[in-house]
């Protein structure tokens, strides 16, 4: 389609350290010097995506969310439990599961407590399409769910599958590609 992707490193080499609002940064400083015509995040990713085109609509046209974390701290004390929470806190990290690299690294608790500042469902107002898994075991599908009611700009999507969304590769790519097309027509002048 001649589009360009640009994936930054949300981590910026300090995966412990990691908050919510350190990688908005990161995403506004990208976004602002290659002007996206779409943003597209996975999980937290996707959380991101969308809490920064609620933030920044003009920035992020449209957005297409995977398996997006939406509840983000509430679910880390569900999964938890008040006792691991505690000690999350008083340790200041603990290892977690990292995607990009397959295997457990340490966050820190910076994490969890920048998360309470965010909105747990961002107010999107831009073009939406989200994926989710009806088997997603990490975070519930019903989540999109609830993001999507009511949003007549959210398009929400539920697939036989999990929270990678791997086994359904050909059919998201079939479906970001009619989105962008038919976003970018209702975006041209006159249209």
């Amino acid at each position: 389609m001649g589009v360009e992707v640009v994936q930054p490193d949300l981590n910026e080499g300090d995966f412990t350290g990691l908050t919510i609002t350190r990688q908005l940064k990161l995403i506004d400083r990208v976004a602002r010097e290659i002007r996206p015509q779409m943003l597209m995040g996975s999980s937290l990713g996707g959380y991101l995506a969308a809490l920064y085109g609620a933030l920044y609509p003009k920035e992020a046209p449209r957005l297409v969310l995977m398996a997006p974390a939406f509840g983000f701290p509430r679910r880390w004390t569900e999964r938890l439990g008040e006792e691991a929470m505690l000690a999350w806190r008083e340790k200041g990290t603990m290892p977690t599961y990292h995607y990009g690299e397959g295997g457990m690294r340490e966050i820190g608790h910076g994490l969890y407590q920048d998360a309470l500042w965010h909105d747990e469902f961002p107010a999107v107002t831009q073009p939406t399409l989200v994926f989710h898994g009806r088997y997603d075991e990490q975070v519930s599908a019903e989540l999109s769910v609830q993001f999507a009611t009511g949003k007549s700009n959210v398009t929400l999507e539920l697939l036989d599958s999990d929270h990678g969304l791997t086994d359904r590769l050909e059919a998201m790519w079939t479906r970001v590609s009619s989105f962008y097309l038919e976003t970018e027509t209702q975006n041209q002048p006159g249209a």
